[in-house]
């Protein structure tokens, strides 16, 4: 199909939604307890776990266009375990990391019973897919390392997951599938009606330090004693992180809706979503109207702008580029949807770190400014996690949250500008790689 028959970066979670008028921005000057800068999925869990802790505060939320704009809105779908950047070595860690993000998808679960319109969420498993006997083998006999730590994980062999060019896959039984756009936006009157002020159309242009701290918006200002920073790829233009996190655009598509006995066809069988082992992770996912929703599988599939501004200004004619290669990469996998079209193609703004792992915390002199960002393509569970973690950090209750690697977790410097922009060209286009420190 022709890029110009697309609509512009419109994401297939969209699709069916009813109309969605924006809340009025931000205008003259305001105060709050608290302030959460960001309104995908952590920014609404934050603000509704703060809220339900602290009724007699005020949390105030901000969002620079309309809750779910950002890549939350525009994600794969998949709700999974794991942290990104961290392969466990040890059964104690093992089970600490699955306890947590476990947690993230049934705090998914719950806001999804909240939320006023259906999202879609369901909880059928999703596989990690295997494209070599080698790798193949090396997965089954971790799989049966983490049942022995007490994980749930299942093999299946190939003869279970008929995808083109799959030697087995690693079924994680607990993860699941959501609507992100669908859960956040039917939780604005849940938010509202537990006191939450929600503020859309309000970029937040400048943060002041001090025992309270002021934000700057276009048509007003707003004096908090902490802030939350829920705004991931895009903190850097805060004035935060600037040295740790790398805003990379990711570019999905998604099918017109497919039959069930198409699906049947497939070789997914009843699980949600997929991704494979290779370092550019392919990845794909049942959206809520059984369309297929694909990403990733080259580095055709990611763009890095130097400056690293988080907003893809890239024309049609670029965008299409990269969505062909990956509409290639879909077809490959999946020879059965050759006659399938194409009907949206978008773009979404990750947090990248340099060694994959996320950063939950708090800093600043006087420690009321929290955070959770640099999720890596792996947010929607930690996200939804990130509303209770900083709960209890806001709450002062570290002590359930110290023995995860997010915690206050360190991140590692990037290079700075050319040599940021350079190095991901010239690494990606040599080896087809990402790079990262590991």
């Amino acid at each position: 199909m022709r890029p110009e028959m697309f609509d512009d970066n419109h994401s297939a979670w969209l699709s069916g939604l009813p109309t969605y008028e924006a809340l009025p921005p931000l205008r003259g000057a305001a105060t709050a307890d608290i302030a959460v800068i960001g309104g995908g999925i952590t920014g609404v869990s934050t603000a509704w776990h703060l809220s339900e802790r602290y009724p007699d505060r005020r949390v105030v939320l901000l969002e620079a266009k309309t809750l779910a704009n950002g890549a939350s809105g525009r994600s794969g779908g998949q709700v999974l375990n794991g942290i990104n950047g961290i392969e466990p070595r040890d059964a104690a860690l093992a089970q600490r990391v699955f306890a947590a993000t476990c947690a993230g998808i049934d705090i998914v679960a719950a806001l999804a019973a909240r939320s006023t319109l259906d999202c879609g969420f369901s909880r059928r498993g999703c596989l990690e897919i295997y494209t070599t006997a080698d790798s193949a083998a090396s997965a089954q006999a971790r799989v049966e390392t983490w049942r022995s730590w007490g994980l749930p994980m299942r093999w299946l062999p190939a003869s279970a997951v008929a995808m083109h060019g799959v030697f087995g896959a690693v079924l994680d039984p607990s993860a699941g599938r959501v609507n992100c756009a669908a859960l956040l936006r039917g939780l604005r009157p849940v938010l509202l009606a537990q006191g939450v002020a929600i503020h859309e159309q309000t970029p937040v242009l400048r943060i002041e330090d001090g025992k309270t701290l002021t934000l700057s918006t276009p048509e007003g200002t707003l004096k908090a004693g902490a802030i939350v920073l829920a705004t991931n790829g895009y903190t850097p233009n805060l004035g935060f992180f600037r040295n740790g996190i790398l805003p990379l655009h990711s570019h999905v598509l998604a099918t017109a809706p497919i039959t069930d006995a198409r699906w049947a066809g497939l070789g997914l069988g009843e699980f949600e979503g997929f991704a494979d082992d290779l370092d550019r992770i392919a990845y794909g996912a049942r959206t809520h109207d059984r369309r297929m929703l694909f990403g990733g599988g080259s580095n055709a599939a990611y763009t890095y702008k130097f400056g690293g501004s988080p907003v893809y200004t890239g024309a049609k004619t670029r965008a299409a580029v990269h969505h062909d290669a990956i509409e290639r990469c879909m077809r490959g996998y999946f020879p059965g949807l050759a006659d399938t079209p194409v009907t949206h193609r978008w773009t979404g703004t990750l947090g990248i770190t340099f060694d994959r792992v996320c950063s939950m915390g708090v800093m600043g002199p006087h420690r009321n400014v929290y955070y959770a960002l640099g999720y890596s393509g792996h947010g929607l569970a930690l996200g939804a996690l990130a509303g209770q973690v900083l709960r209890d950090l806001y709450s002062d209750d570290h002590e359930p949250w110290k023995a995860l690697p997010f915690y206050q977790k360190r991140l590692l410097p990037i290079p700075p500008e050319p040599l940021r922009w350079l190095g991901y060209q010239i690494y990606t286009r040599l080896t087809g790689r990402s790079p990262r420190k590991r």
